[in-house]
C-alpha cells in the first residue's frame, strides 16, 4: 500500500511532535521523581540528625546518671558496713531487708569466697542466694581485685577506693529486671557488700529524656515516615549474643540487636547486609521495596563511624506517596500535550498541501523524461526550493539529451577499457581468454599450430620494494615495449596477465621460428633500464606449450605454459622452457609429496635423527644436530632436500620446524637430567622462517621453556644467506635470541657470499666449514687452504669453529693440527635414531669408566 506524501507529512509532523512530547514529559517525570528523592533524602537528613543528637544526650545523660547512682550505692555500702558485723554468718537475710528498706535501694547481697568461686551468702533478694559469679567476665575480675585490696581496673563501670560499680545491666538472676550494682569491700569483712538499685529507679532518666519521644514525635506527625530504628550494628542481623549464668538466659543491654525504636517493617537479609555497608564506607544506604503489603524507601544512615560504638538510624518512608505525586504531575503534562497534537496535525495538513501539489506536477513531467521524451520544458512561478526543483529538472533534460547523443561515442572507448590494460595499453586477460577459444576453433578448421609463451619477470618485487609502486609500473611499461619490439607484425597476440606478467599467442607460425622468438626476447628483457636515473636489470622466465601437441584443451593449455615457467624460474631464470611430461610429472609428485607431508606432520611421522658433535682431543659427545628423516608409508623414502623443499615453497615448513624442535628440546632435555656435563642441540632454521623474526624469537622461547631445555645448550643454524633476507629485522632477531643465551651458527660456511668485513658485526658463535672443503683434504693435506683459511678466520674473530663431513682419519689429525677439534662426521657416526645415540652415549661412558 502507496502512502501519498501529503499524508505522510502530517503523520510524520504528528508523531515528531508527540515524541517530543513523550521525550519531554519523560524528561519532567525523571526530574520531578529526582526533586522528590532530594527533598525526602534533605528531610531524612534532619530526621537522623535530630535521632542521633537525642541518641548521644541519652548516652551521655544515662552515663552521668549512671555514676551519681553508682557513688549513691557507695554511700550506702559505707553505711552498710557500718551497721553489720564483720562475717556474714552473724548476718541474718530480714536484718539485710530491713537494712535495704531504710537505705531506700532495692536489695543487699552479700558476696563471699569459696574454694574456687565468689558467691551470695547472704541477701535481701532470694534469688541471689548461692548465686555463682564464675562466668560473670570482668564482674568476676573486679570481685578478685576487690578481696586483694587492688584498684579495680576494669574499664566499665566506676572505679573508686574500695569500691567498683558494673555499668547498668540485666540482672542474670532475673532477666526481666534491669539493675545497678555496686561492691565494696575495705578488707573489714570476709564478705563484699553488693547494693543495688532495680527497674525504673535506673533507666527512668532514659524513658525521659531518651530519643524514644522524639522518634515517635516523627513517625506520628510527619507524613510519610513509617518508622524509625535505631539499630546495633555489632550484632543486628547476627546469631543473638545470649548469656547463660545460673540458670538463666538473656541478652545484654550493649549485644541488643535495636537499641531505639521498632523493627515493624522487617526485611532482616538485605538490612543486615546495607548496615554493615554503610558503617565500612561511611555512606548512606537505601533501597526501595514492597514490605507489609506497603511500598516503602528504607534508608540506613550511619552515625559514629570508625569509634568504638557506631550505630545505623533506619528511615522506613512511605514511597507510595512519592509515586502518587509522580503519577499526578505526570497526568497534568499528558493533558497539556492533547491540545498541542492537535494543533500539529491540522497545521501540518495544510501546509503538506502547499507543497505537494505542485510535487505532483513535477512528478508527472519527470516520468516523461523517465520515457525518454525528453526536451519539454516546466513551468511553475515558485521563487522556493519547489520552483529550483524545476529549474534544475529542465537542467537535466537538457542533459540527458545531450548524455544520449554523446553515449553513443562514448561506446568505442569503454569497449577499448574493458578489453585493455590502463597502464601498457595491451590486451588484458578478458581480451586474451576470448581471442584464445577464437583461435583454437580457427585451427581446429586449418590443422595449424598456436602457441602460448608465458613470461614473468624475475625479481621485479624487488625492484617495486626497493624504488616505489611508480617506478615500477614505469619499468613495465618499458619491458612491455621491449617485448612488443621483438613480435612480428601479425600472427601474434601481446597480453598483460597482470602485475609482472605477460602471455604472448602466437599462430601461423612453425614451432622452431616462434622458440627463435621467444629467445629473442629473453635476451631484449635482459639489456639494462633507466628509470629515473637508476640503471636496473631484470631478466625473463618464460614457459611455453603449444595446441594441440600438449593439450587441446585452452584453459589446460594456459596450465601446462605456467608450470612451464616457474620450472624456468626454478632453473634460475632467463630462459625458455617448453612444457613436456616430465615437468608436468614432476609438478605432480611434488603435489603429492605436499599432500602425504602435510599428513605426515599432522600425525608426527617425521622423524628425528641426531648426529654426534664430537670435541676430537677428548673423544666425548659434547651435542647433536637435530636431522629430519622421513619414510611414508606410499612414497617409501624421501630425501630431506626434496621435502624441506616442498614444506618450504608450501609453507609448511614452520609446522614441519616446530615439530622438530619439540622433539628435539625434549629428548635433549630428558637425557641432560642425568648428565654432568649437559649435551648442546643444533636444529637446522630455514631462511622462510625469518619472514617473520619477532614471531619466531617468541616461538623458540616458548619451545624451551615448555620442553625444559636451558637456552645455554640450544644452537641455530643458519646459512649465510639468511642473513640477508630482510636483514635488518633478522640480524635483531638473532641478537635478541643470543642475550637469550642461544648460539648462533652458520652452517655451509664459504659456501655462500658473505663479506668478511660484514661477517665482523653479526650476532655469530660459531662457523661450520662446509662438508665440501674437508673432503677436498688429501692424505698429504693439499687442497686444504680453505678449509685452513676459515679456520683461522674463526680463531680471528674469536668464534667456534666446527668442521662438517669428516670422513678419514688424517683429515681428524689435519684439523686437530691447525686447532679445530670440533668435528662432525661419518668417521664418529652417521646421523643415527634416538636409540642409537643413547647407545653410543653409553658405550663413550663405559669406555671412560674403563679406562
Amino acid at each position: 500500500m502507496i502512502v501519498s506524501i501529503k499524508k505522510r507529512l502530517s503523520l510524520i509532523f504528528t508523531l515528531l511532535v508527540l515524541c517530543i512530547l513523550i521525550a519531554n514529559n519523560t524528561l519532567h517525570y525523571i526530574l520531578s521523581k529526582n526533586k522528590l528523592i532530594e527533598y525526602n533524602e534533605k528531610e531524612i537528613a534532619l530526621i537522623t540528625q535530630e535521632v542521633s543528637y537525642q541518641v548521644e544526650n541519652a548516652k551521655e545523660g544515662s552515663l552521668y546518671v549512671e555514676n551519681i547512682i553508682g557513688r549513691e550505692l557507695r554511700t550506702a555500702s559505707i553505711a552498710i558496713n557500718k551497721s553489720l558485723p564483720s562475717k556474714y554468718e552473724d548476718v541474718t537475710n530480714e536484718q539485710l531487708k530491713a537494712l535495704a528498706d531504710e537505705l531506700m535501694i532495692s536489695h543487699i547481697t552479700l558476696l563471699a569466697r569459696t574454694q574456687d568461686d565468689i558467691i551470695g551468702v547472704k541477701s535481701s533478694d532470694p534469688h541471689e542466694i548461692n548465686m555463682s559469679t564464675k562466668e560473670w567476665t570482668y564482674w568476676h575480675d573486679a570481685f578478685q581485685q576487690l578481696f586483694s585490696l587492688s584498684p579495680v581496673t576494669v574499664k566499665e563501670g566506676l572505679a573508686l577506693p574500695n569500691y567498683w560499680t558494673g555499668p547498668i545491666e540485666i540482672a542474670s538472676s532475673n532477666p526481666d529486671h534491669t539493675d545497678k550494682w555496686g561492691y565494696y569491700y575495705d578488707g573489714s569483712s570476709n564478705f563484699i557488700i553488693d547494693p543495688y538499685l532495680r527497674d525504673n529507679q535506673v533507666l527512668g532518666y532514659e524513658k525521659r529524656f531518651g530519643p524514644a519521644n522524639v522518634m515517635d514525635r516523627f513517625t506520628k506527625k510527619l507524613d510519610g515516615i513509617l518508622e524509625l530504628t535505631v539499630f546495633n550494628p555489632k550484632n543486628f542481623g547476627q546469631k543473638n549474643s545470649s548469656v547463660s549464668i545460673n540458670g538463666n538466659t538473656y541478652i545484654k543491654i550493649a549485644d541488643q540487636p535495636i537499641w531505639y525504636g521498632t523493627y515493624k517493617y522487617r526485611n532482616q537479609k538485605t538490612d543486615a547486609k546495607l548496615i554493615q555497608t554503610a558503617i565500612k564506607t561511611g555512606k548512606t544506604q537505601s533501597y526501595i521495596k514492597e514490605i507489609n503489603g506497603k511500598d516503602v524507601r528504607k534508608t540506613l544512615v550511619p552515625i559514629r563511624t570508625g569509634t568504638a560504638e557506631p550505630y545505623v538510624i533506619g528511615v522506613t518512608y512511605d514511597y507510595s506517596i512519592i509515586e502518587k505525586e509522580l503519577k499526578n504531575e505526570l497526568l497534568k503534562h499528558l493533558l497539556l500535550s492533547i491540545p498541542f497534537i492537535l494543533i500539529v496535525l491540522i497545521t501540518s495538513i495544510v501546509f503538506s498541501r502547499s507543497i505537494t501539489k505542485p510535487i505532483g506536477y513535477i512528478v508527472e513531467q519527470v516520468n516523461e523524461i523517465a520515457q525518454g521524451n525528453f526536451g519539454k520544458k516546466l513551468v511553475l512561478k515558485r521563487k522556493d526550493e519547489l520552483g529550483h526543483l524545476t529549474q534544475n529538472v529542465n537542467a537535466l533534460s537538457s542533459f540527458l539529451k545531450n548524455y544520449v547523443d554523446d553515449l553513443k561515442q562514448s561506446q568505442e572507448v569503454i569497449e577499448f577499457q574493458a578489453y585493455h590494460d590502463p597502464l601498457t595499453g595491451l590486451p588484458n586477460r578478458r581480451y586474451f581468454q576470448e581471442e584464445l577459444h577464437q583461435r583454437v576453433a580457427n585451427v581446429k578448421k586449418t590443422g595449424n599450430i598456436i602457441a602460448l609463451l608465458f613470461i614473468d619477470i624475475d625479481r621485479f618485487k624487488d625492484v617495486n620494494d626497493s624504488l616505489g609502486h611508480a617506478k615500477g609500473d614505469r619499468l613495465i611499461k618499458l619491458i612491455s615495449e621491449r617485448i612488443k619490439g621483438c613480435l612480428p607484425a601479425k600472427d601474434s597476440v601481446l597480453t598483460r596477465q597482470g602485475g609482472d606478467e605477460f602471455v604472448i599467442l602466437f599462430s601461423n607460425l612453425d614451432l622452431e621460428k616462434i622458440k627463435e622468438i621467444a629467445e629473442t626476447i629473453v635476451a631484449a628483457v635482459k639489456q639494462p633500464y633507466s628509470v629515473e636515473g637508476n640503471e636496473i636489470y631484470v631478466s625473463a622466465s618464460c614457459g611455453m606449450s603449444v595446441y594441440p601437441t600438449h593439450t587441446e584443451d585452452p584453459d589446460e593449455l594456459m596450465v601446462y605454459s605456467d608450470v612451464s615457467m616457474y620450472a624456468a624460474k626454478k632453473q634460475g631464470g632467463n630462459k625458455v622452457i617448453l612444457y613436456d611430461d616430465a615437468i608436468n610429472k614432476e609438478k605432480k609428485q611434488r603435489l603429492r609429496i605436499e599432500t602425504r607431508l602435510r599428513k605426515a606432520i599432522g600425525n608426527e611421522e617425521v622423524e628425528v635423527y641426531y648426529q654426534p658433535k664430537i670435541n676430537a682431543q677428548t673423544d666425548v659427545i659434547t651435542g647433536v644436530e637435530a636431522l629430519l628423516r622421513w619414510t611414508d608409508a606410499e612414497l617409501g623414502f624421501v630425501r630431506p632436500d626434496i621435502f624441506v623443499s616442498v614444506a618450504e615453497e608450501t609453507g609448511l615448513i614452520h609446522s614441519l620446524w616446530e615439530l622438530a624442535m619439540r622433539k628435539a628440546c625434549s629428548q635433549i632435555s630428558k637425557w641432560n637430567e642425568n648428565r654432568l656435563e649437559p649435551l648442546s642441540l643444533a636444529v637446522n632454521f630455514s631462511a622462510k622462517q625469518f619472514q617473520d623474526p619477532a614471531y619466531l624469537v617468541g616461538r623458540v622461547r616458548e619451545i624451551l621453556s615448555e620442553c625444559q631445555l636451558a637456552a645455554q645448550n640450544f644452537e641455530i643454524e643458519i646459512t649465510e644467506s639468511t642473513l640477508f633476507i630482510n636483514s635488518d629485522e633478522t640480524i635483531k632477531a638473532l641478537e635478541s635470541l643470543q642475550e637469550y643465551g642461544v648460539s648462533i651458527s652458520i652452517d655451509d660456511f664459504g659456501t655462500g657470499y658473505s663479506s668478511l668485513s660484514y661477517l665482523k658485526t653479526l650476532p655469530i658463535n660459531c662457523l661450520k666449514i662446509d662438508r665440501s672443503f674437508i673432503q677436498d683434504i688429501q692424505e698429504d693435506y693439499s687442497d686444504s687452504e680453505i678449509a685452513k683459511a676459515v679456520i683461522n678466520l674463526a680463531q680471528s674473530l674469536r668464534l667456534q669453529v666446527v668442521a662438517e663431513g669428516v670422513e678419514q682419519e688424517y683429515q681428524k689429525e689435519f684439523l686437530m693440527k691447525n686447532n679445530c677439534y670440533h668435528m662432525q662426521g661419518y668417521l664418529f657416526s652417521k646421523p643415527v635414531c634416538k636409540e642409537e645415540i643413547e647407545r653410543l652415549l653409553l658405550n663413550i661412558n663405559e669406555q671412560k669408566t674403563y679406562s
